[in-house]
């Protein structure tokens, strides 16, 4: 006989009530690196289109273009580093939560059961500052579901290796 019981949401385990941890500070130096570099391009494309476009329209119009810019940049640099602080983790028994976004906040949970494959990454700026990138795959994407940026490389190592064990049949 087929039965579909209502489920009262408020008996649900709430995620509020997880303990989030904050990635490692260090991440935040790579963040304004990555950030100082990309507006370090648009300002050398802004002073090569001073100096080589003669467009009267464009020569007249550059500061108030070049303020707009670095308004923007401004702006860009200053969402970065109150973001940062939304940076959080968790690892439970049956799942691994990560939230970040600060304009659009965004709790991404994936279920142990549901992971296929776990791979540590480090760019060569994270290895500057010992840091990683845990990457979480499940099957059906061709990209990771999850990717947790900013971990030490002690703490990426541990919760891969307690990953891949509890995928693969350990604990």
């Amino acid at each position: 006989m087929f039965t579909n019981t209502q489920i009262d949401t408020n008996a649900l385990p709430q995620i509020d009530q997880v303990e989030l941890h904050p990635i490692d500070k260090a991440y935040l130096k790579i963040i304004v690196i990555n950030k100082l570099l990309v507006y370090g391009v648009i300002v050398l494309a802004l002073i090569l289109a001073k100096l080589f476009l003669v467009d009267v329209l464009i020569q007249s119009y550059f500061w108030l273009l070049a303020a707009a810019v670095g308004l923007l940049c401004l702006s860009n640099f200053m969402l970065a580093l109150l973001a940062f602080k939304k940076r959080m983790y968790a690892l439970r028994d049956k799942d691994v939560i990560y939230a970040h976004g600060l304009l659009i906040h965004r709790l991404t949970t994936v279920p142990i059961s549901r992971i296929q494959h776990i791979e540590t990454s480090r760019s060569w700026l994270s290895r500057q500052f010992g840091l990683a990138t845990l990457n979480i795959y499940t099957a059906g994407e061709s990209g990771s579901d999850l990717s947790i940026k900013g971990l030490s490389e002690a703490e990426a190592t541990r919760i891969n290796d307690f990953l891949s064990t509890t995928v693969n049949g350990g604990s």
